[in-house]
């Protein structure tokens, strides 16, 4: 069974610099990494669920922040690992300061039959695109490449 998601790709403009937010992914697993440990905000579709509104759904969960109003321009789909990924770019500023990430639960230390809580994201920057290129996960490189083609910067 293919697992499918959707995500946002948010970018802005300073002083005609464009800049791509990504955001760490939260857990044990990811604390201690930086390169290829962050993503764009996003999560998986439920079912009867059109794509961007999971897109929508999930940037505020992951994020605790509304969701951009668009116009949300395409990126198409990209398959990551196991994954088909939907997603979609908007330009939209926000402080990282203001996010309030959602939680996951999982066993933690493994085997221990002890769950905890994690956030979904533990932090959120703005990269120019090629720090992106260099942070993001390797599955979602695509993206950014998909993304430079189809946003003027």
């Amino acid at each position: 069974m293919t697992v499918e998601s959707a995500g946002l790709l948010l970018y802005r403009r300073r002083a005609d610099i464009a800049e791509i937010l990504l955001g760490h992914m939260g857990g044990p697993f990811w604390s201690r990494k930086d390169a290829g440990a962050w993503s764009i905000p996003k999560g998986e579709i439920e079912s009867d669920e059109e794509p961007l509104a999971c897109a929508l759904r999930e940037f505020t969960e992951e994020l605790g922040l509304p969701a951009p109003d668009g116009p949300y321009i395409s990126l198409g789909t990209i398959r990551q690992s196991r994954k088909i990924v939907h997603a979609w770019t908007v330009e939209h500023d926000l402080d990282p300061a203001t996010i309030n990430p959602g939680t996951f639960t999982m066993v933690w230390p493994p085997r221990s039959g002890q769950e905890q809580d994690f956030p979904e994201v533990d932090r959120v920057a703005w990269f120019s695109p090629a720090e992106a290129g260099e942070r993001i996960v390797a599955g979602q490189r695509e993206l950014l490449d998909r993304w430079a083609q189809s946003v003027p910067h």
